[in-house]
């Protein structure tokens, strides 16, 4: 019988299987952030454990309140800061060097095809994209990683989601990966792998694949996952060619983490993207989607585009292009976060920035802060934002407040209307 790719990732890292279906396996890398990471460290600390697997295979930043909005947030960014100096862990992004982790660390060729990989996050699926098992874990799982090097999980079990058809104008990845939730819900792949394949995925840039795994979790699967091609290697060479004497030997090395032909799932989907139109989130869950058509012209207060969803140098572009030579409406804020510095300074180079300032928008430095109602764009009680991020709970950017999930194009488009309106129909604006 073949195998899926999480099966063969968990096999060539399998450590113990101390009953059942549960798998300890040896962890490649440990992402870190200031928001969940500073509640291990104490704990180990507290318990005489003050101690790291491997240095070079923690990677750490400071990603959601930065800089620092208060007392309480400063001291979440010493506590990593200090720990990361103490063990010796280069990879520590600060002020500065900073970025969103699940768009800084595929950035910096920390993911690799076959990888496992954990993070207090429950966006570390990203990270699937490269054909890695990539999950966000609990603070205990994230100790133990941190000080042995290992995570224990239930054998994967994966559902196979083939995306097939050819995208419209107007719809990208974002507006396939809100049209799979509402078709699964948002427990339709509670304690799964999602690995995405079809035609759809192979033409998608790996920008576009991380957009559609790092929403994964929002259909309740454990990691969104896709099968390494020349693409994938592409995106990692200036990190990996001096480990290949070519991309093509690079491509059958990562092969071997490639679902095989006959490799069984607990359940397979298809998913055509033929007749899908611009889509957007309508209530308080990720599975409440519909054609934003159907949205009635909703007004929104704010419009935010950036976070680990939507803020790479590609998505500003398809923002820009249809913002160029307009001005958002007077109704709305807009904000805009580069999701790295890189990407800051390749939309600066583009004179992306310039558009997005001329139009109105707030231009941040690289935060996750909007996304969950922690800074830089936290909604007052009963307004609403067209949001480029990836979760839209009651309540997640600001008390009280109403989030639309939406592709970049469709959040500029309705920067520029006021109310939520398709992207690609779009061409008025004041």
């Amino acid at each position: 019988m073949g195998k899926t790719i999480a099966e063969k990732i968990f096999e060539s890292h399998l450590v113990d299987n101390p009953s059942g279906d549960i798998q300890v396996i040896r962890l490649d890398a440990v992402f870190c952030h200031e928001i969940t990471t500073p509640i291990a460290i104490t704990d180990l600390e507290a318990r005489g454990m003050d101690r790291v697997f491997d240095p070079s295979k923690i990677k750490a930043v400071i990603d959601h309140v930065t800089p620092a909005k208060d007392s309480k947030t400063a001291m979440q960014g010493k506590i990593l800061r200090e720990w990361a100096l103490r063990h010796g862990i280069i990879d520590f992004f600060d002020i500065g060097d900073n970025g969103v982790c699940h768009a800084l660390f595929p950035e910096k060729g920390f993911v690799r095809p076959g990888y496992t990989i954990i993070m207090g996050d429950s966006h570390t699926c990203t990270h699937g994209a490269f054909g890695a098992f990539a999950a966000g874990v609990g603070t205990t799982d994230l100790e133990v990683g941190i000080l042995k090097g290992v995570c224990a999980f239930h054998a994967p079990q994966t559902m196979k989601v083939t995306i097939t058809g050819d995208l419209k104008p107007g719809v990208y990845a974002k507006d396939v990966i809100l049209g799979v939730i509402g078709q699964l819900g948002v427990n339709g792949a509670t304690n799964r792998v999602i690995e995405f394949t079809g035609p759809v995925v192979s033409a998608m840039s790996m920008e576009a694949r991380m957009t559609l795994c790092n929403m994964a979790i929002e259909a309740g699967g454990t990691c969104g996952i896709c099968a390494p091609d020349m693409t994938t290697v592409s995106y990692l060479w200036p990190f990996i060619k001096d480990e290949f004497p070519s991309k093509e030997a690079a491509l059958e090395a990562y092969g071997a983490f490639s679902a095989d032909a006959d490799a069984e799932y607990a359940e397979e989907m298809v998913f055509d993207v033929g007749e899908l139109v611009p889509m957007a989130t309508f209530g308080y869950k990720p599975d409440q989607v519909k054609p934003i058509a159907e949205m009635g012209g909703d007004k929104v207060d704010q419009v935010y585009i950036g976070s680990c969803t939507n803020g790479r140098i590609e998505d500003l572009r398809v923002a820009a292009e249809v913002l160029r030579g307009k001005h958002i409406h007077k109704s709305v804020r807009g904000v805009v976060s580069p999701a790295t510095p890189a990407v800051y300074k390749q939309a600066l180079k583009e004179g992306i920035i310039e558009v997005f300032m001329d139009a109105g928008f707030c231009v941040t430095n690289p935060t996750c802060g909007a996304c969950l109602g922690m800074s830089n764009g936290v909604l007052a009680e009963g307004e609403v934002c067209a949001s480029t991020t990836n979760r839209n709970f009651n309540g997640r950017m600001g008390k009280g407040g109403m989030v639309h999930l939406m592709s970049p194009a469709s959040a500029a488009a309705t920067a520029l209307a006021g109310v939520i309106t398709n992207s690609h129909i779009y061409t008025g604006g004041e």
